[in-house]
């Protein structure tokens, strides 16, 4: 079995357990997920299983959330899973001050992960580091913001505010929550989290763990194809000769006059069927398709 699940992922639950868990209903040792969710986190984690576990990196990193921003409170972890650091009523804020705020937090911007998240400095993770109660200074990283688009407002001592993000790879939604409270002079620490989209998997069409194991008795599970996740890949067909020789490791030539350059291509044979991935080599004045991975055997 090679391929991939759309996990709805259960609050409480590290991306881990959510590993072990596939792991022990598939009976299968080769589970692995990809952008890993807080425990407090909800929503679309992307397990693949079996080879397709070698096709993680090469999944796109767009992803989207609905979150809540709780303003007038900030935490040691930048959620309310955290210590509380902060608390003040903040009565007097206006969703168009929020508005206004919101507007720095579009494009590529420079963000600071959260004190308890799984960034590595000097080979240690930050989580350890803050638990064993270290400072250290932590680097700032280029992230890039689509689009924020504000879903509601709830007034009070302690306003929240609803948001729907898209992202790309690396951003931390936690530390959105902390700065824009920053920027605004009230504190903000999220208050909850669901990842809506993931390395192009939604919400919509995800399981979660209890579906997965009713389908498994009833026989009814399907798992996703390997070659689901990689649509952003350009595609190279191979002729079955070709293939074969492919799938043995083989350099092959490619056909027609486009220029591939450095990029990772998905091969099929005339069958249709996923081969693996592959990227274009060109040797005197030749253009030659090279195994990058190889998943299927002709």
């Amino acid at each position: 079995m090679q391929g991939f699940l759309n996990l709805d992922k259960p609050f409480g639950w590290t991306s881990h357990d959510c590993v072990a868990k596939t792991r022990k209903l598939l009976q299968i040792k080769r589970v692995g997920h990809a952008g890993t969710l807080d425990p407090a986190a909800t929503g679309v984690l992307p397990i693949a299983v079996g080879r397709a576990t070698r096709l993680l990196q090469y999944l796109p990193g767009d992803k989207a959330y609905k979150a809540t921003i709780r303003l007038g409170v900030s935490t040691d972890t930048d959620d309310l899973q955290g210590e509380v650091i902060f608390q003040q009523p903040v009565t007097e804020l206006t969703l168009t001050a929020v508005e206004n705020a919101l507007t720095q937090f579009t494009g590529k911007i420079e963000q600071v992960p959260p004190r308890y998240s799984a960034i590595q400095v000097q080979g240690k993770r930050l989580y350890d580091l803050a638990r064993q109660g270290k400072t250290v200074e932590i680097p700032t990283r280029t992230v890039e913001i689509f689009n924020v688009e504000i879903l509601d407002w709830r007034t009070g001592d302690f306003p929240e505010l609803d948001i729907a993000i898209a992202c790309g790879a690396g951003t931390y939604i936690r530390a959105i929550a902390r700065d824009l409270g920053i920027k605004l002079n009230t504190g903000g620490t999220l208050a909850a989290l669901q990842r809506t989209s993931s390395s192009g998997f939604h919400l919509a069409s995800s399981i979660n763990l209890t579906d997965l194991q009713i389908q498994l008795k009833t026989g009814n599970f399907q798992i996703i194809p390997p070659d689901f996740p990689l649509k952003h890949l350009s595609i190279v067909t191979l002729a079955t000769i070709s293939a074969r020789k492919w799938c043995q490791g083989q350099r092959v030539p490619m056909d027609g006059d486009g220029n591939a350059g450095d990029e990772i291509l998905r091969v099929y044979g005339e069958d249709g069927c996923f081969l693996g991935l592959g990227k274009q080599q060109i040797s005197e004045n030749s253009k030659l398709l090279v195994p990058v991975m190889v998943l299927a055997a002709i």
